[in-house]
């Protein structure tokens, strides 16, 4: 709980966004596999549902209907989810006045965060491969793509969020 209080508490003295960039790629993974996971056990109760035959021929239908429209719900929700967290975090970056000889240390903590990204999409990317969620995966078209994708998306970000931090300071002293 601690944690997530100084997530998103006051940023006063705050040297850089890259907590802000660790939440971010920390919330979209948990929220991608997540997803993945719950998709795969879903499809398969519905799969168990149709096959059984004390289930109202009602039940059946409105049990599959509900599958069926899981896969464009929660794809479209984790899009308007990354696009929230983006503008939560530029306007964060915003309030936030660097010096800009923190700079060097960003981009330094900054490669590594994006060494992460690329660890956590390969880890989204084994278990969406796997045989056996394949063709969940393949239902769920935006987070496989912005999952696949994520250090890019990510360092895209962290360049925006360093941009937005350093301009504003040199902004002020004019």
């Amino acid at each position: 709980m601690k944690f997530w209080r100084r997530c998103f508490t006051a940023r006063k003295n705050k040297k850089g966004s890259l907590q802000d960039l660790l939440v971010i790629m920390v919330l979209v993974v948990a929220f991608a596999v997540g997803t993945l996971i719950v998709y795969k056990v879903s499809d398969e109760i519905n799969t168990k549902f149709q096959e059984s035959t004390d289930i109202t021929p009602q039940g059946k239908t409105a049990f599959s209907k509900i599958n069926n429209m899981y896969p464009g719900v929660i794809d479209n929700s984790f899009l308007l989810l990354i696009i929230g967290l983006c503008i939560v975090a530029l306007s964060l970056a915003m309030m936030v006045r660097v010096h800009p000889i923190f700079f060097v240390f960003f981009l330094i903590v900054f490669i590594i965060v994006i060494f992460l990204c690329g660890v956590f999409s390969n880890i989204y990317l084994e278990i969406a491969n796997n045989e056996e969620m394949s063709d969940v995966a393949g239902n769920l078209k935006f987070i496989t793509n912005i999952m696949g994708k994520l250090p890019l998306f990510i360092g895209i970000l962290g360049f925006l969020l360093a941009g937005v931090m350093y301009k504003l300071r040199s902004m002020d002293q004019q």
